[in-house]
């Protein structure tokens, strides 16, 4: 394997968890440990050499144009996660279980389709449907350890027909996606340009599309648009908003850090309450 540069990464920063927390579908992680990113058609190798060392497949001004940004380098995560000592056990908790996740600057359009697509999936059943979508209507690349398909344009999925795209595993999201391809390929909504809008603005300029609710519009302004105070609400969320806050939403206190204290909850919720149900289950057995 052939890398051209390295990089240092002195803060939080964990692959694994970044590939697997739901903000991305198209992360890969391969068997000798090397991930892979993908935003719009820019792609990225990256892999650990040791604890702030990383192995990168592109050169140092790219890493910094392109992927510095996308991985949210210049946020201190780690001072963050020090702000957060003095709040309740379940929040402490939350964080430490999340150590090393970044909320990712992601393309617009991709979390626009993505995020209209995640509705009642789970996270691989997202992931199968958005790379058929890739395979079918994404341009092709070869690269030196693969060969993948780049997410769609607008126009190609605006000339898809319902069944072709049916054919994704888009259930009733078809229509949906179909529908924010026309308007995003037409014009009418101007991704672009609605990135200079206000939250509000922003906010009510996606739920223009068909499919898009708050929690999916929400999630597109956080991923899409960088807006780190708006905390998208699933049922993970409300959850923990039911059962650790007395169903008082907590999110607005936290300011600009109110998306990132949702992605250490959400992951949490997925991840820790099993793992502490087989150590209780190993135990009582």
């Amino acid at each position: 394997m052939q890398m051209k540069t390295t990089v240092y990464i002195e803060d939080d920063f964990d692959l694994d968890k970044i590939a697997d927390c739901g903000q991305c579908f198209r992360a890969r992680r391969f068997d000798d440990g090397m991930y892979r990113f993908i935003t719009q058609d820019r792609i990225l190798y990256i892999k650990r050499e040791n604890e702030n060392k990383y192995f990168i497949s592109c050169d140092e001004d790219i890493w910094e144009e392109i992927w510095a940004s996308y991985f949210d380098i210049s946020r201190n995560y780690a001072k963050l996660r020090g702000r957060m000592g003095e709040e309740t056990e379940f929040v402490v908790k939350s964080v430490e279980c999340g150590r090393g996740l970044r909320i990712l600057n992601q393309d617009a359009w991709e979390m626009l389709v993505t995020f209209i697509i995640s509705q009642r999936k789970s996270i691989p059943a997202i992931s199968k449907a958005v790379e058929q979508l890739c395979l079918r209507f994404g341009k092709q690349v070869v690269t030196e350890f693969e060969t993948l398909y780049l997410f769609p344009t607008a126009e190609a999925l605006y000339n898809a027909s319902k069944e072709e795209l049916a054919m994704c595993g888009l259930g009733y999201r078809t229509d949906y996606v179909m529908d924010a391809a026309a308007k995003v390929f037409s014009g009418e909504l101007d991704l672009l340009r609605i990135a200079d809008f206000n939250d509000d603005e922003l906010f009510d300029a996606l739920l223009t599309v068909r499919g898009v609710g708050k929690k999916v519009a929400n999630c597109i302004l956080l991923f899409g648009y960088g807006r780190t105070h708006r905390a998208p609400v699933d049922v993970w969320i409300e959850r923990a908003i039911n059962e650790e806050f007395n169903g008082v939403n907590p999110f607005p206190r936290y300011g600009e850090d109110a998306g990132i204290i949702q992605q250490y909850i959400f992951y949490y919720q997925k991840h820790m309450p099993k793992q502490e149900e087989d150590i209780k289950g190993a135990v009582d057995f």
